[in-house]
């Protein structure tokens, strides 16, 4: 079963705004920077060397993920991400400078279980996790491999601060944690269900279909709808039909919560149906839908033998992140860095720069593509 979060059908919406982009756009543009003006160290200390490329390559990446979301920023904010990037790639170089042997065996080895937990518990397999990452990739010009060893470094960076800081958290500590915030262990209500969906969007043209073409759809719709309720297989049918690229593998089967897909009338149709009952037609944004329901799956509290280890991963991040300024400032005292680009150096102030720099606390994040 796959959770979905933020809103129905994301990925195919996605797969449409990413099909349009140049897989590899940001890392060309920045190469043709720096073959223009060359490629100056624009940070630098003992063990720490950043240059103009690495930082566009970032910038672009951010740059062009921001443009497909139809957002604007202005000239300050990309002055301030540029310098807050910076910061982040001169922290990760200090932090894995720190690196020994044994964090770097550690850390990779961590970075394959935590990929490997991924995808069982998102019900993935091998090339659907892979179909998943790639069209994020693309977006953001990567390969898998600089997104493999990006990640891979992260959980060394993690590694390290575990052992730098001396972190510990003891299972009295994990269920100390679990009794004194039980909101947080909350499972809502959900349903289980398969979905078909035919999208009223121009892909291609990431415009409405026109209302002929809508027309079209519908129909089909209808047809597909007498022809799930006369007894065909609704997972066949969505397999075959279904606009939805998750249908061709799963037969369009998610599970969801309420407010989550960010489609009220997908969710009240969902939630109103009866176990292997079959909705009329709803309508919503993305297009024609229809559900049938598996399963209702009322509201419980989530085991803390089923959360113990990412319970305890985050009380680790916790501490790291309350040691972290000071140690960070510490390495750089000890690296003696150096912002060597005197526009970026200018927002070097009290106020521009957070207190917590973003890179290492990234290494707690999880490595996973958007779900479902």
């Amino acid at each position: 079963m796959k959770l979905f979060s933020a809103t129905l059908g994301a990925t195919l919406l996605a797969a449409a705004a990413i099909a349009q982009t140049n897989a590899s756009a940001p890392a060309k543009a920045a190469d043709k920077l720096a073959e223009l003006f060359g490629d100056p160290v624009i940070a630098k200390g003992k063990g720490v060397e950043v240059k103009r490329s690495q930082l566009d390559a970032i910038i672009n990446g951010a740059k062009a993920q921001i443009a497909a979301s139809g957002q604007a920023v202005s000239p300050e904010r990309m002055a301030l991400l540029e310098r807050q990037v910076l910061e982040g790639l001169i922290n990760d170089q200090l932090v894995l400078s720190k690196a020994t042997d044994a964090d770097k065996t550690k850390g990779r080895e961590n970075f394959e279980k935590s990929l490997a937990k991924l995808k069982t518990d998102a019900n993935l397999s091998d090339a659907e996790f892979n179909a998943k990452l790639n069209l994020q990739l693309r977006a953001q010009g990567l390969t898998r491999e600089q997104w493999d060893k990006q990640r891979s470094d992260q959980s060394i960076i993690q590694t390290v601060l575990e052992r730098e800081l001396k972190t510990s958290v003891s299972d009295a500590d994990a269920q100390k944690y679990y009794d004194e915030n039980p909101a947080r262990f909350e499972q809502p209500e959900m349903v289980h269900a398969n979905h078909i969906l035919l999208s009223t969007m121009d892909l291609a043209a990431r415009a409405p279909l026109s209302d002929e073409q809508q027309k079209a759809k519908r129909k089909q719709m209808e047809d597909i709808l007498k022809r799930a309720k006369a007894g065909e297989d609704f997972v066949k049918l969505a397999k075959e039909f279904s606009d939805d690229p998750s249908a061709k593998e799963k037969g369009g089967e998610i599970l969801i919560a309420r407010m989550q897909t960010g489609l009220p009338e997908f969710e009240a149709a969902a939630f109103s149906l009866n176990t292997n009952q079959i909705s009329d037609i709803i309508t919503t944004q993305l297009g024609y839908h229809l559900i049938k329901l598996i399963e209702r799956i009322p509201a419980k509290k989530v085991e803390l033998a089923k959360v113990a280890d990412d319970v305890k991963d985050a009380l680790k991040v916790q501490q790291i992140q309350k040691q972290m300024p000071d140690y960070l400032a510490q390495l750089k005292k000890e690296a003696a860095v150096e912002i060597l680009d005197e526009k970026l150096k200018a927002l070097d102030a009290p106020g521009i720069v957070p207190a917590e720099p973003a890179a290492p606390a990234k290494a707690a994040e999880k490595s996973a593509p958007a779900k479902k």
